[in-house]
């Protein structure tokens, strides 16, 4: 009996903390649903962390009537989606460049793009102001600068996997009279699948969330995303705090929505990394 308790302690330990760490990674979610509805009287009377006492369910409407969060919430799905088909294509085909092909300076080419990560954001902004004039308020604006800082971490990731893979494969595909574009389209990129799901979420949350570039590049109200649409409901007399909460929340819903969609593939590729280490 002694041992069994012995044996249930560490499990109950483990559960309280699983249990104290969900609670914190979703308390920001349950507060900023009650926030959204409530109005500004509520908020500011002292009722910030507790439930509605009036639920204004109108905010949700009033965001999509009100506003131009549906248009915001269009071009960062534009921006987005754009961003991640870009990263995932150019991030393979420079990694199965550096990793396959064999070229004299292909480890001098890995190593410049890992440099690109200690790159600052701040450190660039100027000279990436000059260099976009010409596409100034427009989509390429953003979208150029986001595939740009994601191939980094994109390519890092991808090596890792695609060296796991045996060439056996791609040999008994040069066998069969394959040439290099089907075996990279037809045999490395449904291998990589699984890696190129956690790419394309890192990817998509780090274009979905930005707003320094596009408060920067972007001052026509037709290509603002959603970032900088949420910001721009701050009034410069008066705020309707609870309209901002429903932005924020509608916002958050896609990413929610990319993080259930590609979840399973994301678990594969962490534990083939488990697997291969």
């Amino acid at each position: 009996m002694k041992l069994k308790t012995y044996k249930k302690k560490p499990r109950i330990v483990r559960s309280v903390i699983l249990i104290i760490v969900a609670v914190i990674q979703l308390f920001p979610l349950y507060w900023m649903l009650t926030f959204s509805l409530k109005g500004n009287n509520e908020i500011f009377g002292g009722n910030i962390l507790g439930l509605p006492k009036d639920w204004r369910w109108d905010n949700y409407a009033n965001v999509f009537n009100q506003t131009n969060i549906p248009k915001y919430l269009m071009n960062s799905i534009i921006v987005t989606a754009i961003t991640i088909v870009f990263t995932l294509l150019l991030s393979a085909m420079v990694t199965y460049a550096i990793v396959r092909l064999k070229w004299f300076l292909s480890k001098t080419v890995y190593i410049l793009f890992l440099v690109g990560m200690m790159l600052p954001i701040h450190a660039v902004l100027l000279p990436l102001f000059v260099n976009l004039k010409p596409v100034m308020n427009t989509y390429a604006a953003l979208i150029l600068p986001y595939v740009a800082f994601a191939m980094p971490l994109s390519i890092l990731i991808m090596v890792g996997s695609l060296e796991g893979i045996p060439r056996e494969l791609e040999e008994a595909a040069f066998i069969d009279g394959a040439n290099i574009y089907k075996i990279f389209f037809n045999i490395i990129m449904p291998l990589l699948s699984p890696t190129m799901a956690t790419v394309a979420i890192l990817t998509f949350l780090s274009s979905w969330n930005e707003m320094m570039l596009a408060v920067t590049f972007i001052s026509n109200e037709s290509f603002k995303t959603i970032t900088t649409g949420v910001l721009d409901m701050v009034g410069k007399y008066s705020t309707k705090w609870g309209l901002i909460g429903a932005g924020l929340v509608v916002a958050t819903i896609p990413t929610i929505i990319m993080y259930i969609l590609l979840s399973d593939n994301v678990q594969k590729s962490l534990a083939a990394g488990a697997v291969k280490g």
